[in-house]
Parts: C-alpha cells; sequence; structure tokens
C-alpha cells in the first residue's frame, strides 16, 4: 500500500513520468460535488504535510493536505485512491 504523498514523490522525481500529466482529484467543500482537480502542472511544492497548488488568475496558492486527496491519475489511468473504509489508498 502506497500513501498518495509518496506516490506523488516518485511521479514527480522518477524520470519516466512527465508530472503534468497527473491529475489528483481531492475534496474541496464548496466545490462541484465536493470535488476539484489538480493537474501536475498547477502544483507547486510537495511538502511534507500538504500539496501547494497555485491558484487561478489573482488568488492565491491554496494548501491541499494529503489526507483531502481522493484519486491520483497519471495520463487518465487511477494510479492510487483512497478507500472508503481505511481511508487509506491502494496501489492498482
Amino acid at each position: 500500500m502506497r500513501t498518495s504523498h509518496r506516490l506523488l514523490l516518485r511521479l514527480y522525481h522518477d524520470p519516466q513520468f512527465d508530472f503534468s500529466r497527473v491529475v489528483v482529484e481531492y475534496v474541496d467543500r464548496g466545490a462541484p460535488n465536493d470535488r476539484s482537480t489538480a493537474t501536475g502542472d498547477r502544483i507547486l511544492r510537495l511538502d511534507a504535510d500538504y500539496m501547494e497548488v497555485e491558484g487561478g488568475t489573482g488568488a492565491h496558492a491554496a494548501c491541499i493536505p494529503y489526507h483531502r486527496i481522493v484519486r491520483i491519475l497519471y495520463e487518465g489511468r487511477t494510479m492510487w485512491e483512497r478507500t472508503q473504509r481505511s481511508g487509506r489508498g491502494t496501489d492498482p
């Protein structure tokens, strides 16, 4: 089992992956269906406790805690998804 943070670090640092092809879906209260996404090219930093995502035009960057991540996709394929029961992700 792999954490979302560890997988994002691998996708970022491993030269066989293009981080701009990553899509992270996360809980965002108030957004449609309480979900938002960030593509790899919008992720500014992978901190120990959160990922920092650039805001829209004129908006400040947002810090998204890893526990709010629901799914990580690479080129449209699910690489990690939070399980309902334990809250931990699964490696497909």
